[in-house]
C-alpha cells in the first residue's frame, strides 16, 4: 500500500525558548508542507530521495544514532525512535517534496519528521495518538540528529488548524486552541525570510539551553517554571550575569505570551504588535539571539506601519513575521525590501501568511 503523507512547516507567534524550559507558546502550522510518499517493502533497508537533492540515501532498518547525517538523517531517526519504542519499521522506498524552506526557522525539519513518521505508522496500521508521535519526533530530532529542540515545533505540525493557534504548556502539554484571525479586524500576519539561514545542530542554540539550566540551578529548582510567579528579583541569585539575563527573557517571554493571547481574544491588534516588539527586543538584548540583518527588517517594517515584528524560530537568521494593517501592507514590503537591498543582504522574500491545519494522510 502506498502512503502519501504530509506535515506543515509553522510560525511562532510568541514565545521563543520557552519550550525547553517548561514555559509556554503560542505557535500555528503554516500552510507550506512536507508531502512524504512511502512504498513499503520487504526489503531490508529505506531509500530515500528527496526532490531537493540529486542522490538517493540508504538508510538501514536498525540505523543507530550517527549512522545517517544530514537531511536524511531525520527520517532515519524517526525509524530509529519508532524501533527503540517498539515499533520496528518496514523497509522500502520513500520521495519527498516540501515548500518549506529549510533554515528559515519554519521548522522543516519536524515538518519532514512528522510527514515521515506518520507515513510509517499509517502504512504499519499502528495506533499511536499524536502527542507520543510527537515525542517520537523530538527523540529522533534530540537523540538521533542531536539537536538539542523542545517540543514546540512537533506539536505545531501535528496539532495545528486553520484559523487556530495553538497555546501550549510545556509542563503538562496541555494545548488550548486560541482564535487566530487577523485578517477579520483588517490586519494581515506578514512574513519575511531573511535568507539568511541558521541551523540548530551548531552550539548557540545549546549554548542557550544550558544556560538557562544553570541560572535553575542557581536559584535551587529544575526547571525555569517553577519560579515563573516569583519575579524578576529572584534573578539575583544566578551567579553569572548572563546567564541571568538568558533566564529573564525566559520569564517575561512566558508572560508576553498569555498578554498576546488575551489581546488576540479581544481583536486589540495594536496590543498584539506592542507585545511582538517587546519580544523581539528581549531576544535580541537579553537571549542574543538575532542578527544585525532581522534587527533591520523587524525595525524597518515597524517603522513603515507595522503593528509589530519579532524574529520568529530558533534564531540566528531565519524569519520575521509582522502584523501590518491591510493597507500598509505594500508599504512595509517595499519599505523592508529597500533596506535590506541597500544594507547590502541577500533580498527577502516576503509573503501573506495565516493559521493552516495540521498533518495527515493525503
Amino acid at each position: 500500500m502506498t502512503v502519501r503523507y504530509a506535515a506543515p512547516g509553522r510560525i511562532n507567534l510568541i514565545g521563543e525558548h520557552t519550550d525547553y524550559n517548561l514555559g509556554w507558546a503560542l505557535p500555528i502550522a503554516l500552510p507550506q508542507r512536507t508531502v512524504v510518499t512511502f512504498e513499503p517493502s520487504d526489503a531490508d533497508a529505506i531509500t530515500v530521495c528527496s526532490d531537493r537533492v540529486d542522490d538517493a540515501v540508504r538508510i538501514p532498518l536498525r540505523t543507530k544514532p550517527g549512522g545517517v547525517t544530514g537531511w536524511a538523517s531525520y527520517v532515519a531517526g524517526v525509524a530509529w525512535a519508532l524501533r527503540m519504542a517498539g515499533h520496528p519499521v518496514p523497509g522500502g522506498s520513500m520521495s519527498i517534496t516540501s515548500d518549506v524552506e529549510m533554515g528559515s526557522g519554519l521548522s522543516s525539519s519536524a515538518a519532514l519528521e512528522c510527514a515521515a513518521l506518520g507515513a510509517f505508522v499509517t502504512a504499519a496500521g499502528w495506533r499511536i495518538d499524536r502527542l507520543e508521535q510527537a515525542r517520537l519526533a523530538q527523540r529522533a530530532e534530540n537523540e538521533y540528529v542531536g539537536a538539542p529542540t523542545g517540543l514546540l515545533d512537533q506539536l505545531s505540525s501535528l496539532f495545528g488548524a486553520e484559523s487556530k493557534a495553538l497555546l501550549i504548556d510545556f509542563r503538562t502539554l496541555a494545548l488550548e486552541p486560541v482564535a487566530f484571525e487577523p485578517s477579520a479586524s483588517g490586519v494581515v500576519l506578514v512574513l519575511i525570510d531573511s535568507r539568511e539561514r541558521h541551523g540548530h545542530v551548531g552550539g548557540e542554540y545549546a549554548a542557550r539551553r544550558l544556560s538557562c539550566e544553570r541560572a535553575a540551578a542557581d536559584v535551587g529548582v529544575v526547571s525555569l517554571r517553577e519560579i515563573q510567579d516569583r519575579g524578576l528579583s529572584v534573578l539575583g541569585g544566578v551567579t553569572d550575569a548572563v546567564d541571568a539575563r538568558r533566564a529573564g527573557h525566559v520569564l517575561t517571554e512566558n508572560q508576553r505570551v498569555f498578554d498576546f493571547v488575551a489581546a488576540v481574544k479581544v481583536s486589540d491588534y495594536a496590543e498584539a504588535g506592542r507585545i511582538f516588539n517587546a519580544s523581539h527586543a528581549s531576544m535580541r538584548d537579553d537571549f542574543e539571539i538575532t542578527t544585525e540583518n532581522i534587527d533591520l527588517i523587524t525595525e524597518t517594517a515597524v517603522g513603515a506601519g507595522a503593528l509589530g515584528a519579532r524574529m520568529t524560530g530558533g534564531g540566528f537568521g531565519g524569519c520575521a513575521i509582522a502584523l501590518v494593517p491591510a493597507e500598509r501592507v505594500e508599504a512595509v514590503v517595499a519599505a523592508v525590501r529597500a533596506a535590506v537591498l541597500l544594507a547590502g543582504y541577500a533580498e527577502p522574500v516576503i509573503s501573506r501568511t495565516q493559521a493552516a491545519r495540521g498533518a495527515g494522510v493525503i
